[in-house]
């Protein structure tokens, strides 16, 4: 009976512990941060940075790195101005930039614009959009220098991959626009 007395004595001692305890709160917090977090203000001030605020705006008049600003508007006499200008790529590397402006071509345009330029790809087959004009279209006067104002700005129903591609992936495309442009003239 004497080991009955002592398991009677240990079971009512639980029983007192978890019944005085709290349990909306845990005894012990072995890593308080895990269990109160600190919520940041993403615009507020934050006094563990040097300049006193996270996520500033950028300075008025700034470009970001690496991205080279385009000069001409987005008017139709801007688009004019454009058909004048020559790519400003690199003449020896051509079979590399029509490489990578195919690649380009396949992942942004080929949906609408067809593998060919003739303005049959998979959305206008399928009837989603229509009026995908052909490269081959006489009445367009196409040139390189319009096809990368069409990139940059959009045109029409087909709006600006100004901010998926750089300035050289959109010249690639462009140069690639005129290369099937040259195929569907032939």
């Amino acid at each position: 009976m004497n080991s009955f007395n002592k398991v009677i004595v240990v079971f009512g001692l639980v029983l007192l512990a978890t019944s005085c305890a709290d349990k909306s709160k845990p005894n012990y917090q072995y890593m308080p941060n895990m269990y109160e977090s600190v919520g940041y203000e993403a615009y507020g001030e934050a006094d563990f940075l040097p300049n006193g605020m996270e996520a500033k705006m950028p300075v008025e008049n700034t470009i970001s790195r690496g991205w080279i600003p385009y000069g001409i508007e987005n008017t139709p006499e801007g688009k004019e101005i454009a058909r004048l200008n020559p790519s400003p790529l690199d003449s020896l590397q051509s079979v590399s930039n029509l490489a990578k402006g195919k690649e380009l071509y396949g992942i942004y345009c080929a949906i609408c614009h067809g593998p060919k330029g003739k303005g049959q790809g998979t959305l206008v087959k399928r009837e989603k959009i229509l009026g995908v004009p052909s490269y081959a279209d006489a009445a367009r006067n196409i040139t390189v220098g319009t096809a990368y104002h069409t990139v940059q700005y959009g045109l029409n129903s087909m709006g600006s991959y100004a901010s998926q591609m750089n300035t050289e992936e959109m010249w690639q495309v462009s140069e690639y626009v005129m290369a099937l442009k040259q195929d569907l003239i032939k």
